[in-house]
């Protein structure tokens, strides 16, 4: 199995699985997003096994595009880990203070981001697809986090995972607007003159708010990886049949 593991600090395990053409159904990780939910299921028993877990340790939720964010206890253990009706319902960002649980986020070309804050002994990972920038989901949570669970921003270590690349993130009017109007998102848009398209780099929209949080910039790391041009990634707007990847994070 394809994983690419981040070296965020030593309390946590962290990473994402990659698409490979060797694993069942190239290594995709979804029940909502499958033809053949066993080898999902296979997949996602592999990915346990290799980082000294099981499956019931994984914590998933019904991803909608929302702001919405949940806090993971030990009694979620095991949501959505077999049967996708138990996922935590229309949420898009897990975090936990609680250790030997795994936070999952799916992803296919929207924005993993997954952090960590070692002194407040926080871990999370968010679903960021544009939907899910424009409404600053990763900016609520990282307030709700500095203002109700007593997080220093200077303590967060954010990696920004694999996602659509500027030039592949092709947009109409209805989009840029969107983008523009969060205020901080215009270096991060470009025009083609040639095709009338807007081109979003939405990792470093997701950066942006990650600082204007009171994060470092020292404390952020983009992965480079493109999901619709790398061989290593699923993209939705590549393929809409397209597998997903697994980005995941716990506490050891």
């Amino acid at each position: 199995m394809k994983i690419k593991k981040y070296d965020i600090n030593g309390i946590v395990i962290s990473g994402i699985t990659l698409k490979d053409t060797h694993a069942p159904e190239d290594n995709n990780l979804a029940l909502h997003a499958c033809h053949d939910p066993s080898a999902v299921l296979k997949n996602r028993e592999t990915l346990a096994v290799s980082l000294g877990y099981s499956t019931a340790d994984f914590v998933f939720a019904n991803q909608t595009h929302s702001a919405n964010f949940h806090k993971v206890t030990r009694k979620d253990c095991g949501r959505g880990a077999t049967d996708q009706s138990t996922a935590v319902p229309d949420t898009d960002a897990l975090y936990t203070r609680e250790n030997g649980i795994v936070l999952a986020g799916f992803m296919a070309d929207c924005v993993p981001v997954i952090f960590s804050n070692e002194p407040a002994g926080i871990v999370g990972v968010v679903h960021s697809g544009w939907q899910g920038t424009v409404k600053e989901i990763t900016s609520k949570l990282l307030k709700h986090l500095i203002e109700e669970e007593a997080c220093l921003p200077g303590d967060f270590q954010v990696v920004i995972g694999p996602a659509l690349s500027q030039e592949k993130f092709e947009v109409d009017g209805d989009v840029y607007e969107k983008f523009l109007s969060l205020g901080y998102a215009e270096p991060w848009i470009s025009f083609n003159t040639t095709t009338g398209k807007y081109h979003i780099d939405n990792q470093k929209t997701v950066k942006t708010q990650c600082e204007l949080a009171g994060i470092p910039s020292a404390n952020i790391t983009i992965d480079p990886i493109c999901t619709f041009l790398s061989d290593d990634g699923f993209s939705y707007r590549q393929d809409k049949m397209a597998g997903r990847h697994l980005a995941f994070i716990g506490l050891k």
